[in-house]
């Protein structure tokens, strides 16, 4: 069996100068803990790092006011970064937020939304909830998306959506695949990128493209790799007049002081992301590894999630596991022998991996 051990995360951090120490992912965990195992959510198994929390804790003390400061300077920080402006910058209350609106502001009766299957389910649920047609389009063999399907899906979409990396496969769709997207997408649709996992991956964020086209929106989180699941914090990118499309249905909904501050002060920890990042993978890919070498098909993810084809309803591996206090993912439909993993923390996992172990015979 493979573990993630002290020695293994030592010699991550000897090995890769730029990350330091990883002290941090030694200790337990800074978020509650109970018996069981949350892999369910895509959840960070840290939470908001120590300079977030104690930036969150200064905005307590803020609630009494409107916290429109805070949220402009969190737009600017991250416009900086980024190298576009402010203006590119609208903050909501979660990312899925921001997608709702985008749904809502951009399809119709008659325009639907295009995107793939399996894959995040808020556009297919916000267009149902508008009335607005729905093009699901099956990933690639490798699990990228199918960008001549999904340009074939529909003449005229309001809205086609890319969650680059997926979820809940945690695959990829080549940059150049995006780029065609966007040029060759009919005119007057919006194409709406979905980055809420692009800090777990090498892979190039869109953010910048936003500058050249008013016809693209790009979507971020503070929930996944920052650990502020629980704060609702998001960003959508874009051309000012596209943004203002958005505010319609909920500009004036903005997240808490407390949350601004953890999202400013999480931007500001130049050394958070990477760590974060590699200790991800590492855990991830020793998982992944274990699975394989068992004879398991799982999905190439370069996210904080995976999926395992384990050759029966993924229901019944649900329930056995959550019988051991073990929680993971949920069915999606079009992939009904595939289960979604979250990746945990080391003693997560290695839980993880006894419970599915448990359950080979059954397998």
């Amino acid at each position: 069996m493979v573990n993630v051990s002290r020695r293994s995360l030592i010699a991550l951090g000897a090995a890769l100068p730029l990350l330091g120490r990883l002290d941090w992912a030694l200790a337990s965990p800074p978020v509650p803990t109970s018996d069981k195992v949350l892999l369910n959510y895509n959840e960070s198994p840290y939470g908001p790092s120590p300079a977030a929390r104690a930036a969150m804790q200064l905005g307590v003390g803020a609630s009494g006011r409107y916290p429109y400061k805070d949220l402009y300077a969190l737009a600017e920080v991250f416009a900086n970064q980024h190298g576009i402006l402010d203006e590119h910058v609208m903050v909501c209350a979660g990312s899925m937020a921001a997608l709702r609106y985008a749904v809502l502001a951009f399809t119709s009766e008659t325009r639907g939304v295009v995107m793939a299957t399996p894959s995040y389910e808020v556009p297919r649920q916000a267009a149902e909830a508008r009335k607005a047609p729905v093009h699901e389009v099956p990933l690639t063999a490798d699990h990228a998306h199918d960008i001549p399907g999904m340009l074939a899906a529909d003449p005229k979409p309001g809205v086609i959506y890319l969650c680059n990396p997926n979820n809940p496969t945690g695959t990829l769709t080549p940059t150049k695949a995006i780029e065609h997207a966007l040029a060759s997408k009919p005119k007057g649709s919006i194409l709406v990128v979905d980055e809420a996992y692009i800090d777990f991956c090498d892979a190039p964020s869109c953010v910048s493209w936003v500058k050249d086209h008013d016809d693209l929106l790009v979507l971020r989180t503070f929930s996944k790799i920052y650990g502020m699941a629980g704060a609702r914090l998001g960003l959508a990118l874009g051309q000012p007049v596209l943004l203002e499309q958005l505010e319609a249905f909920g500009g004036h909904n903005v997240p808490a002081a407390s949350s601004l501050l953890g999202g400013r002060a999480s931007l500001e920890e130049p050394s958070l992301v990477p760590e974060r990042k590699a200790l991800n993978t590492l855990v991830r890919d020793e998982t992944v590894a274990w699975l394989k070498a068992r004879g398991f098909t799982c999905t190439a993810s370069h996210s904080n999630c995976f999926m395992i084809d384990v050759g029966r309803p993924a229901e019944q591996v649900i329930e056995r596991l959550s019988a051991q206090n073990v929680m993971i993912g949920r069915v999606f439909s079009t992939w009904p022998n595939w289960v979604r993993v979250t990746v945990g923390n080391a003693g997560e996992m290695q839980r993880f991996r006894e419970a599915f172990a448990a359950q080979v015979s059954f397998l």
